[in-house]
């Protein structure tokens, strides 16, 4: 479990950086996304991974651990306009998107673990193409959420879907070959 905790914080490290330069660079545009135009956003990332899989030929200069690495971003960026709520035109200081940043996937990485205890990593042995399909079909299920407006009877909300695909990214991210 330690060198998952590590491997995990690794990869996490990576995505940020990438989070806080397009931060730097755009600003927080992505405030005015409403939480079905987030999933639109991951929902294309996912896809586009699962053509090139699938194809086995990439046309577009971003890879598919750039992809991962996006859709770890963007499921943040989902989790923290579900807290913040109100999609809206406005730019947030780094430094408090940094905190939020770190907030939403230090809840993630307990998710993680606490899964990894009770499954014995069993992700380990799966192959990074389900880790698409789980992404894909996770985001379907937020859509459903969605157009029940955001009610389930039995089933987990959509933070628990974007958590989740924030794991299933990264551990396509740890498993693949360097």
């Amino acid at each position: 479990m330690d060198i998952t905790s590590q491997q995990y914080d690794a990869v996490i490290e990576q995505c940020k950086k990438i989070f806080i330069q397009k931060a730097a660079d755009y600003g927080t545009a992505w405030r005015v996304l409403r939480i079905i135009s987030v999933v639109d956003q991951l929902f294309i990332k996912a896809l586009r991974i699962r053509t090139i899989q699938d194809k086995k030929v990439q046309l577009v200069a971003d890879d598919i651990a750039s992809e991962f690495k996006g859709i770890v971003n963007y499921a943040v960026i989902g989790l923290i306009q579900l807290e913040i709520n109100q999609p809206k035109v406005e730019e947030l200081p780094l430094n408090q998107v940094s905190e939020w940043y770190e907030k939403e996937v230090s809840i993630a990485k307990q998710v993680m673990q606490n899964k990894n205890h009770d499954y014995g990593e069993a992700w380990r042995e799966m192959s990074q193409e389900s880790f698409a399909d789980l992404i894909l079909m996770k985001l379907m299920r937020i859509k459903q959420i969605l157009a029940n407006d955001g009610k389930t009877l039995v089933s987990e909300g959509i933070d628990a879907n974007f958590i989740d695909i924030i794991n299933y990214a990264v551990f396509a991210l740890i498993l693949m070959p360097k």
